[in-house]
């Protein structure tokens, strides 16, 4: 090969020499073969040789121009565990009831090709190749277009602050790494040092390489914390800005949705004044809030929160700590989001961090009751931000979702498994820790689909579709705006009430959080309101409601543990 300058190097071979289907490997300075950094397609995994995929993809989409972001109803999956098959191509027959369910964007965790066919994809080491076990580029393909033709949006989660360790090559080829920073996961990326501007082309190149040629929708980048770049134009505002121009050239609504642990609002907000000009951002304080009201947990991060203020604090503004000292932390934490629009923020009751980091992998259904998980199910879906749900949380899933990988070097495996039981030590939790590299720790996480249409799963997921029919079709919920909102936290009585407006319409819903039965006095102002929705009705395989159908001014209403009710204005 002939270098061009800039450390790339080219040839070109005659028309047929390397055809698709043909595999291929570069030969480095001594004599070293390694897989194509940019590689499509690793047939034989991330050791074995690169593999020239198809170009050309019989797409029925071409009419597709995306959901508005506020439309986003999120739902994210594992594909090797969300079937039995643990492929692209046997997911799409569960796409009709998503769809049903109310759900508009699908989000995969990463795809990218990872050692041996058990992870969870953040060890992926060829951020361009679709994992070969899950169906390789043409799997993911027909996934997409699957999708498409149902008006479900895509969202692939993409990890640019660090690849591998197994099968990471990519520093023999270029300064694609950096002894500067370091990341919990290993060497940190080089975005700002020597030869940078090449490491940044490769990254941005690859959300390209989604958006353009497989058609995905949206990028949910993983951890950006971990992402070192204190440069004058750092690598996430150049991101975002060629991944904007390229949805305006394609005519589509494609969006990055960034993943912190600062509370730092900078991350959406605009360009022009001085953010990063991302369009959403995942909210971990909504979800700590949530956890710690419903399961009483205080250890590790839990232990900064617990309180029903702040709840309303995480309706009210999205962040809860915005500078407040952190206990956890041990130092002042955050920033307000006060200003920054509700379909800027992903809330959730649970994500494949929050349920696979724990010791057990224990998902909220293992840890509460039916009337909890109907509680936290209202919580969400009733806020005015983005909602995101795990695989399987709608139907109440039992079965666990644990960390697993499938190595082939020893030593790695066993580093995993001794950082696994350190990662532990804040929480106390009792227990040994799942072996990442068993078998059956990944077969324990499959989701047992046939359970939704039955008992109490069934009543599950027929209360999460109607939560999510009320969001579409009242204005008041659907609106999304933090400013058309009134939220009034009882503390003593552990009790909320959120009122949010649009127009003329007007919803009301208190939530519960006490373990027994109690009242509450709430204000119905205007005129008559109407009950809407009671979790604790009999039909979401309650008591009954003891809530009266129609309400107006002051009232007291009885209200059950752990429990909410919706009302509209007539």
């Amino acid at each position: 090969m002939e270098s061009t300058g800039a450390g790339y190097w080219h040839l070109e071979l005659g028309s047929g020499v390397l055809g698709p289907g043909s595999r291929y490997m570069y030969r480095l300075e001594g004599g070293l073969d390694r897989p194509d950094p940019a590689s499509r397609f690793q047939p034989e995994g991330v050791h074995g040789p690169s593999q020239v995929a198809e170009t050309g993809f019989a797409w029925s989409d071409l009419d597709w121009k995306g959901h508005a972001l506020e439309e986003y109803v999120l739902y994210e999956a594992h594909v090797g565990t969300f079937t039995s098959a643990g492929t692209f191509d046997a997911m799409v027959p569960r796409l009709d009831a998503l769809r049903d369910l109310g759900i508009t964007a699908l989000e995969l965790m990463p795809v990218a090709q990872f050692p041996g066919e058990r992870n969870w994809g953040y060890d992926g080491a060829y951020p361009f190749a679709a994992q070969n076990s899950y169906g390789g580029p043409e799997g993911l393909r027909r996934l997409v277009d699957a999708c498409h033709t149902r008006k479900m949006a895509v969202v692939l989660d993409v990890v640019y602050n660090h690849l591998g360790p197994e099968g990471n090559y990519l520093a023999d080829f270029g300064p694609y790494f950096t002894d500067r920073y370091r990341t919990p996961w290993g060497p940190a990326i080089n975005f700002d040092g020597p030869g940078s501007d090449e490491v940044r082309r490769f990254f941005i190149e690859n959300a390209l390489y989604w958006i353009e040629e497989c058609h995905v929708d949206a990028l949910r980048l993983d951890a950006v914390h971990a992402i070192v770049d204190p440069s004058a134009r750092p690598f996430l505002e150049e991101l975002g800005k060629r991944v904007h121009e390229c949805g305006r050239q394609l005519g589509r609504q494609v969006y990055l949705m960034a993943e912190s642990d600062r509370n730092d609002p900078r991350l959406v907000e605009a360009r022009e004044r001085n953010g990063l000009g991302l369009d959403a951002l995942w909210n971990d304080d909504f979800h700590h809030s949530l956890h710690a009201l419903l399961t009483g947990e205080r250890k590790g991060y839990y232990c900064d929160f617990g309180r029903t203020e702040q709840m309303a604090a995480a309706f009210r503004q999205g962040f809860v700590y915005t500078g407040q000292y952190s206990e956890y932390r041990r130092r002042r934490h955050g920033s307000s989001s006060a200003h920054v629009p509700a379909r800027r923020m992903v809330v959730f009751t649970q994500n494949h961090d929050q349920v696979g980091n724990r010791m057990l992998g224990e998902r909220l259904s293992s840890l509460v009751s039916l009337d909890a998980l109907k509680l936290a199910a209202g919580l969400v879906l009733l806020s005015p931000y983005l909602p995101l749900l795990f695989m399987g949380e709608e139907y109440g899933e039992p079965a666990p979702f644990q960390y697993f990988v499938s190595h082939s070097d020893t030593r790695l495996i066993e580093a995993v498994r001794n950082g696994r039981r350190e990662e532990f030590a804040a929480f106390g939790w009792q227990g040994g820790v799942p072996d990442p590299q068993d078998p059956a720790t990944f077969e324990r996480s499959r989701l047992r689909w046939e359970l939704r249409d039955a008992g109490h799963h069934a009543a599950l997921a027929e209360l999460y579709r109607e939560l999510l029919g009320l969001r579409r079709s009242l204005p008041a919920l659907a609106c999304g705006s933090k400013e058309e909102m009134e939220v009034h936290v009882h503390e003593a009585e552990h009790t909320l009430a959120v009122r949010r407006w649009h127009g003329k319409s007007e919803a009301l819903a208190v939530f519960h959080f006490a373990d027994a039965a109690g009242t509450v006095k709430a204000g119905f102002p205007g005129g008559e309101w109407v009950r809407v929705l009671d979790s604790s009705d009999a039909r979401w395989m309650g008591p009954g409601s003891r809530i009266p159908e129609r309400v107006s001014g002051d009232v007291v209403l009885p209200i059950g543990p752990k429990a909410f009710v919706l009302f509209a204005r007539v």
